[in-house]
């Protein structure tokens, strides 16, 4: 099986930083980098394109609500035009440093609550492809398989890649739990690479009430923010080649 194994970066603003982004660029094989909205800035997303076009590394725009205060968490209830709009600035703003420096955008990512919210909501999902269709129909749509975003995405003709958020636990429809309720959040670096574990052998994940999913999986998601990321990246690495798989960035992957 050819798996991606992937990271939220770019997190940072100014002077601030958020985990240790070079380092996971080691080791994973594509970024979701943020565009500003619920986190980074120009000077981080260029470190950051840079970075990972060093050590051939997809890149892809991690998008998300105009909620810095919030790290883009906070449901928003926009306007869908002009919610439109935003998404489109937010890829654009990627576009513009990916190409100044040499790398190219492969792929997209709606993050936190625009993201789950997408999942769910077919008007909101259905806007949301369209303005990224608007910009690029030949991106490769990160989602959680069938749900309301995946299957307009699919509809709508792009090349999708379904994700597994291996520290976040999932209900038993295969949409991840709200973060805030108990057990939403794996912070046991055993449990997490366990559930890794589990999918490498058998192609299934767990729900928070014990039962088994069968999904098909492009790519493993590991969050660049969590304590300890960098070790439980190279855990999750390591795991894949020991079980035999083959690492694979998804441009390579969907191509």
């Amino acid at each position: 099986m050819k798996i991606d194994l992937n990271s939220d970066l770019g997190e940072g603003f100014g002077p601030y930083k958020l985990g240790d982004d070079k380092a996971l660029l080691k080791i994973v094989t594509s970024a979701n980098i943020a565009c500003g909205y619920h986190a980074g800035d120009a000077v981080i997303m260029d470190q950051t394109v840079r970075a990972a076009k060093a050590n051939k590394a997809d890149i892809g725009a991690h998008v998300g609500f105009p909620d810095r205060l919030g790290f883009g968490r906070h449901p928003m209830h926009m306007d869908l035009a002009e919610l439109e709009k935003h998404v489109i600035y937010q890829l654009g703003a990627l576009y513009g440093i990916a190409t100044a420096a040499g790398h190219k955008m492969t792929h997209m990512n709606f993050h936190g609550a625009l993201g789950n919210m997408a999942f769910v909501d077919k008007e909101l999902a259905e806007m949301l492809v369209n303005a990224v269709y608007s910009f690029d129909k030949n991106l490769i749509l990160l989602c959680l398989a069938n749900t309301e975003f995946s299957k307009v995405a699919e509809k709508k003709g792009f090349k999708t890649a379904n994700v597994f958020l291996a520290d976040r636990a999932y209900d038993d429809n295969g949409i991840l739990v709200k973060r805030g309720l108990p057990g939403a959040v794996i912070k046991e670096p055993e449990a997490v690479t366990e559930r890794v574990r589990q999918f490498l052998n058998d192609g299934s994940i767990t729900s928070i009430n014990g039962k088994k999913l069968s999904t098909p999986i492009h790519t493993i998601l590991v969050h660049g923010d969590t304590p300890g990321s960098v070790t439980l990246a190279r855990n999750i690495r390591n795991l894949i080649a020991h079980e035999g798989h083959e690492l694979t960035p998804l441009s390579e992957m969907l191509a």
